[in-house]
Order: C-alpha cells, then structure tokens, then sequence
C-alpha cells in the first residue's frame, strides 16, 4: 500500500516538475519575441531619427548652396534697384508707360504706321483693308482708343494732276485713308527719298511716340507691333529694324538693284 502510494507521489512530482519547464520556455519564448519586435521598431525609428538629425546639423548640399547664395544676390540687386527707383523719383524722373488699350496722354500717340504704296497698287491696298488694316469708323476708333495712325503713303505723278493723281485721289476720297507727299514724285529709283519724306511730313503732322514704316506686301499684326513699341518706351531715339540684311546689288541689270547701293556700304550683311 506505501508502495502505491509513493510512486503516485512521484508521478505527481514528474507532472509537475514537466509542467514548469514548459512554462518556462513559454516564457522564454514570449519574452526574445518581445525583444525582437523591440530591435525591429528601434531599426525602424533610428534611420528617420538619424536623418532629421544629419538635416539638422549636417552640411548642405552644393545645389542648395548655389541656391541660398543666388537668392541672396538677387535680394541684394532687388535692394539696389529700389535705392537707384527711389534717388530717380527725387529727381523728378517718372516712367512713361501708358495702357495699350489707349490713347497715350496729352493727345499724343502711340505710333504712326505709314504703309508705301504706289501707282497701280490698288489690289495690294485692298487686301490690306480686308486683312490686318480696319477702315471707316474702326480705323478711327483704333486711332482714339489705342492712338496707333495707319496710313498708305503715295506721292504725285511727274504730270502732277493727271489721270494716275486722280485716281489717287478718288480712293482717298472713298476711303480716307492716304498720306499723299505733294513735294514727292513716284519714281521706283527714290524710294530712299520717299521714306525720308513720310518721317518728315509724319513728325510735323503727328506727335507720337514711334514712327513706322512698311511696304505694301507686309501684314502686320497691329496689336503685338504695339505691344513690342512699348517695351521701348524708355529709350531716348530708339531705332528698330534692319539697317540692311544680306547684299546689296549695285548691277542695273539685276532684279533687286539698289539705285543707292553706295550708301551702304560694303555687302556684308549689317543689321540693327
């Protein structure tokens, strides 16, 4: 009976010695896979921490130093500019840019376009009016709202008053839209003079801000032409244009002869 008894008893013991080292290695178990997951987040943390950090006290880059610096000097000119627009306000000195979209102040204009044409040209004039060109009450409206005076520019025939004079004639009465140069007779060999004088005649007639000249085979865009006018409102005789592109033919027999090629000069291409 005390044999039975006694191996019950170790049995028992056994169980629970067996039940303990299972617990134990459960814990085990629990507390690396705490761990684990500890190390994990502590990887996960470090590489955002170390970079704030490095952001923080480490050297810029070579693009955000070229930044910074450029950014300085521009705050630097921009300080510079507002002293110079400040001393030339004390002066006296204003800017001259009044609105495209009207007349400029004082009655004075903002462009006279003088478009040369010639005996013969009434086709060419006529596409013009159809295209780029208004006429009637628009040609008046464009000179009062946007102050900009398109005109055909023509001179006299060397039988001043006969029929070519009077057919000039009767198409400006029509449509009002001639400078007629009285002092100046037609003639495909004095263009030079011609355009002379059309600044002249336009520079008494008119007071504006530029004069232009174009040949009737040019469409022009009136609109961006004036906004281009104004980008130069701040330079004193300002010349816009070609002073000559590509040769110059001084051969009479030549399709392009320049009656005048001696006034340019050599044939290089010079251009302003």
């Amino acid at each position: 009976m005390k044999s039975r008894l006694s191996q019950s008893g170790a049995i028992r013991s056994g169980m629970i010695s067996l039940i303990m080292v299972m617990i134990s290695f459960l814990a085990c178990f629990y507390i690396a896979g705490r761990l684990w997951q500890d190390a994990e987040v502590r990887v996960h943390l470090s590489g955002p921490l170390q970079k704030t950090n490095g952001q923080r006290t480490g050297t810029l880059s070579i693009d955000d130093t070229l930044k910074r610096i450029d950014c300085k000097d521009k705050t630097k000119r921009l300080a510079e500019l507002e002293i110079e627009l400040s001393a030339a306000r004390s002066q006296g000195y204003s800017a001259r840019h009044p609105p495209i979209s009207n007349a400029t102040s004082n009655n004075r204009l903002h462009a006279v376009i003088g478009i040369n044409t010639g005996f013969g040209q009434r086709s060419r004039r006529d596409s013009i009016r159809k295209t780029w060109m208004p006429t009637g009450t628009a040609l008046q409206k464009l000179e009062v709202n946007k102050g900009i005076i398109i005109r055909f520019v023509v001179g006299r025939s060397a039988n001043k008053g006969d029929s070519i004079d009077q057919l000039i004639g009767v198409e400006n009465d029509e449509m009002k839209d001639f400078l007629i140069l009285s002092d100046h007779i037609e003639d495909v060999e004095a263009l030079s003079r011609k355009t002379k004088a059309f600044f002249s005649i336009a520079v008494e007639k008119w007071d504006a801000d530029f004069y232009v000249k174009v040949d009737d085979n040019v469409f022009v865009n009136v609109d961006k032409l004036g906004e281009m006018l104004a980008t130069h409102w701040d330079k004193p005789r300002v010349y816009v244009g070609c002073m000559k592109s590509g040769e110059v033919f001084s051969d009479p027999k030549h399709k392009w002869y320049e009656p005048e090629w001696w006034k340019f000069g050599d044939k290089k291409s010079n251009s302003a």
